[in-house]
C-alpha cells in the first residue's frame, strides 16, 4: 500500500474513533442522572419507613407516640448538618412532621440543578406514599 493510503485508513479510524466517544458522552450522563433519581428516591423511601416508626414508637421511648409532630431528620437515622438537614453522597434529605399525621420527606440532588423528590407519607392511611418531582 502506498503512504496516502495508509494515511487515509489511520486517519478515517481516528475520525471513526472520535465519533463513538462523543456519541456516547451524552448516554453516559443520562445514565448517571438516572441512577442518581433512584438513589434519592431510594434514600426517601428509607427516611419514610423510618419516620414511620418513630410515629409508631411511644414517647417515652423517643418516638412521636402517634404523632410526627417534632420529627427531626436524625430521628429517621441520618445525621443532621448545620442548616438542620440530613446529608450524604446522593443529596440533602429534610423532614417536616407539623401536620401531625402527615409526614413530608424532601430530597434534593447534590448533582442536578433543581432536582428534588417529595414523598408524603400518611400513617393510617391505605394509599402508599406519594411521590412528586423529576
Amino acid at each position: 500500500m502506498g503512504t496516502q493510503q495508509m494515511l487515509l485508513i489511520v486517519l478515517g479510524v481516528i475520525i471513526v474513533g472520535i465519533a463513538i466517544v462523543v456519541g456516547t458522552i451524552p448516554s453516559f450522563l443520562k445514565g448517571m442522572e438516572s441512577s442518581n433519581r433512584d438513589a434519592i428516591t431510594q434514600d426517601c423511601l428509607k427516611i419514610a419507613a423510618a419516620a414511620q416508626g418513630y410515629y409508631r414508637r411511644p414517647r417515652l421511648f423517643r418516638g412521636g407516640g402517634n404523632s410526627f409532630e417534632n420529627i427531626t431528620i436524625r430521628d429517621c437515622g441520618m445525621t443532621m448538618n448545620a442548616e438542620g438537614n440530613g446529608e450524604n453522597a446522593n443529596g440533602t434529605y429534610s423532614v417536616d412532621g407539623s401536620a401531625g399525621d402527615i409526614c413530608i420527606v424532601t430530597g434534593r440532588s447534590k448533582s442536578e440543578e433543581g432536582g428534588t423528590v417529595t414523598v408524603i407519607v400518611r400513617v393510617g392511611a391505605i394509599e402508599p406514599p406519594t411521590f412528586s418531582g423529576w
